[in-house]
Order: C-alpha cells, then structure tokens, then sequence
C-alpha cells in the first residue's frame, strides 16, 4: 500500500527488506533476521549512493538496518515516533538517533531525553486548505445535515465495516455517513448501498479510498468512528473532530495508549472491538443529539493540536543534515 502511495506523488521509492523477530516463532525468527541482514546490505548500498546529508525514519522493524547502516556511514539520523508509546525496534533505533522527535510530551518518558524533541503529528498540507463549507460541496453533502464519518483503514477494518452495515438504515436516519472502506469489504458495501431504499441512498456515500478527497471528509463530518492509528493524534485536533475510536485489537497496544490518552482529554469515546455492534448505534444517536457535548469533545481534542508539526519536523531533520 505505502509505495502505491508513495508513487502516486511521484516520489522515488526503494523497497528495503525487513521481518520482526519479537514475538514470532523461531523459524520466523530466523527467516526474519536473514531479511533484516538483506535490508542491511541494501540499505547499505543505498546511502553509498544516495550520500545522504541526514535520514529520517518513523520505526517500526524496518527502520533498524536503515538506522544501523546510516550510524555506520556517520550519517546522522532523526527517529519520528508517530504513536505514543515507542515498540521495542523504536526504543532500540533511539539508541542509534541524533533526535529523536515525538508526537506528544508523554512518550518523552520512554525515550532518552537529551535527545528528544516535541513536535506533533505532520499533517500533509492538501489536508490543511480545507474547510467545513468546501468539504461538504466537493463530496456532495447536505451543508446543513450532520455528517458522520468512518474511517475503515487502506485495506479495510472489517469489524467497523460490519457494524455500520448492520445499522445502516438506522445511521442513515440520525445523518449523512461518508464511509472509506478499504479495498476489502468494497463489493459488500457496494451491493448494500445499492438495496438502500431511495430515501437513503442519497445519504450515504461509501469510497474504497479517498486521497484528495481526505481533507474534505475530516474537514465535512461533525463525528468519526475509527481505528486509533497515529493519525488520530494529529488529524483530528486539526480539524477538532470529537471521535469514537476502536482500537485494533490483533496487534501490540500502540492503539489503545493512543486511544485512551484522548479519551484521558475528554477528546474521544474509546468502544472495544467486541462490543461495537452493540454500542455503535446508541453513541451514535447520543453525540449527534448533543451538539453541547460534541463541542466540548471539539474543542478538547483542538487543543491538543499541532498544525505545524511537519515544518518544526522538517527543521529539525535540515539543521542534522546542515551540521553534518
């Protein structure tokens, strides 16, 4: 999905291999480190070429044999931590950092303070020209109707799917729903927005992705639902969207620090996977009924935003790059 996107923009892209080796069987372990040392190699080469004056990376396992071979080459390196709390490839590339930028003030405690710097979550700046008004207009919507949105991931969140289809009339009823999807359930949502009855129809409005049109819908909605990925923490405070957040729950916790440290700020609603069915439609109902509560979730959640994160981020990485 990442180097699609990637070229979308027309940016270069070079894959790196790369495998985790916490938390999986030995026989994965081993087939993992054998990528790691590939995408050593391979990084290797890269900055051999390239000769960067500094690298940025976000974490994750892919990022330790670029860091590795980027302190090898003393090349220096900015580590970004999207989330909240840093895994363990984070904490281990920190070791290996000359900054080390966050995204809020509470994971300074987890990384090594001298080098760390507080700078919020880079938003794209497409995302940032749009407005209520304009939002509404380029998806069609009714500028007066309360819009909810859902947000299912690139590929899909088929938990969240599920329970929007199973109270769609009903959701339908209370507002307009704009619905990213993802690409995997995009034929079941397809068929069930076609047996909507007329009434309806014209208040959904289902996409399997949304790329310029992103902006639009965060800028158009009065409530999401959503996963709690990293980009909870910086695109809803921009936009001072109040959210239901249901933190995936087949993966390590960096969901659900970030969404319980918004429902902290009273920013968020945080619903478990396994009671979404049952809770979506009633949170629903109540958020949109109580435009008192949601603006107090708005304005909380605006607070905590950071509208110049990516220039402050950008600064740091050119003034690495002009020391070296």
């Amino acid at each position: 999905m990442e180097a699609e996107l990637v070229a979308r923009i027309g940016v270069p892209f070079t894959a790196i291999p790369a495998g985790g080796v916490h938390g999986v069987g030995l026989s994965r372990a081993l087939t993992n480190v054998w990528q790691l040392l590939r995408g050593f190699l391979t990084a290797w080469q890269l900055l051999r070429r390239e000769r960067p004056a500094a690298v940025l990376t976000t974490g994750g396992y892919v990022s330790v044999p670029v860091a590795l071979a980027a302190w090898l080459h003393r090349v220096p390196v900015l580590l970004y931590l999207p989330d909240i709390e840093p895994g363990l490839s984070f904490r281990w590339v920190a070791r290996l950092a000359t900054r080390v930028a966050v995204t809020v003030e509470d994971s300074r405690q987890f990384l090594p303070a001298r080098k760390v710097v507080v700078t919020g979550y880079p938003l794209r700046k497409d995302l940032q020209r749009w407005e209520r008004t304009a939002g509404r207009q380029a998806l069609g919507l009714d500028p007066n109707a309360p819009v909810l949105l859902v947000l299912g991931g690139s590929r899909g969140a088929r938990s969240i799917n599920e329970a929007v289809l199973a109270h769609l009339p009903a959701l339908l009823e209370l507002s307009q729903l704009v619905h990213m999807t993802g690409s995997l359930d995009w034929d079941k949502v397809a068929a069930k927005a076609e047996a909507l009855p007329a009434a309806l129809r014209g208040r959904y409005h289902p996409f399997a992705y949304l790329h310029e049109e992103m902006g639009a819908a965060l800028a158009a909605a009065d409530l999401t639902l959503s996963r709690a990925g990293a980009s909870v923490l910086g695109e809803f405070p921009y936009f001072g969207l109040p959210a239901l957040l249901v933190p995936y729950p087949y993966a390590w916790r960096y969901q659900k620090v970030n969404a319980e440290w918004l429902a902290q700020r009273d920013a968020a609603i945080v619903v478990t996977d396994a009671e979404l069915v049952d809770t979506l439609l009633p949170l629903v109902q109540e958020l949109l009924q109580s435009p008192e509560r949601r603006a107090t979730m708005g304005a909380n959640v605006q607070a905590l935003a950071r509208p110049e994160a990516a220039q402050d981020i950008a600064r740091l990485w050119l003034a690495l790059g002009q020391g070296a």
